[in-house]
């Protein structure tokens, strides 16, 4: 069970490089593996992979032992995957209201619009309902990142894509933002792919990392989890 992305190849078109080269990595149920690499080595074209956000060139992704790639945003195996990005504010629209950036969400999953269900989530985040009628330059960057994990988990995933979730943070929103992203991990038995290139906070975070360069997985290690 889980997500198992296998022997994986990727370039962009109009490139003869590929940013990725035979990758295969695996991400089993409620366990934290990370991605560690520098700017450039592939690893965020290989989260918008595992997320199906983009369809490699080569190899397959399985979710659940069933294919998984580039799925329509509504269809329901792409909802048990979500992606939260190092850039917050990509994932809402900067002209409308962050409610309705929530409200989104609902009508993406077929659901009917819950206010009180989206209050509540925002509000376990650090988000207040006065906050979620600005819009998103209205708000922090760390306030901004709390609220697209809360939305990211409005679809109620199994497996969440962290690409870089803290780096653009200041030192106390990265702590609170590990802080949540851990206790939720535990608390919904979350599996998570960390992205990231900070060596110290994948080894605190992670329970197997992965390590890749110029797109191509140079170590895989298995760690002992992390005790939050």
């Amino acid at each position: 069970m889980g997500l198992k992305i296998d022997r994986v190849s990727h370039r962009y078109p109009q490139q003869e490089d590929f940013v990725l080269k035979d990758v295969s990595i695996t991400l089993e149920d409620s366990q934290i593996v990370g991605l560690l690499g520098t700017s450039g080595s592939g690893k965020s074209t290989l989260g918008q992979i595992a997320a199906g956000l983009l369809r490699p060139v080569q190899g397959k992704v399985l979710y659940n032992n069933e294919p998984f790639q580039a799925l329509p945003a509504r269809e329901k195996k792409r909802k048990r995957i979500q992606m939260i990005f190092q850039h917050p504010e990509v994932s809402f629209n900067p002209r409308i209201s962050l409610d309705k950036s929530m409200e989104e969400v609902y009508k993406l999953c077929g659901k009917a619009y819950n206010t009180e269900a989206r209050r509540e989530m925002a509000g376990q985040f650090g988000i207040y309902p006065e906050q979620l009628k600005r819009v998103p330059a209205q708000l922090s960057g760390g306030e901004l990142q709390r609220l697209a994990i809360a939305r990211a988990l409005l679809p109620e995933p199994d497996i969440l894509i962290l690409d870089e979730p803290t780096s653009m943070l200041d030192v106390i929103s990265q702590a609170q933002v590990m802080r949540m992203l851990l206790a939720l991990q535990k608390k919904r038995k979350l599996s998570y792919l960390f992205i990231t290139h900070d060596v110290a906070l994948c080894r605190y975070v992670s329970d197997k990392i992965y390590t890749i360069e110029e797109g191509v997985i140079v170590e895989d290690k298995q760690l002992n989890p992390a005790v939050v």
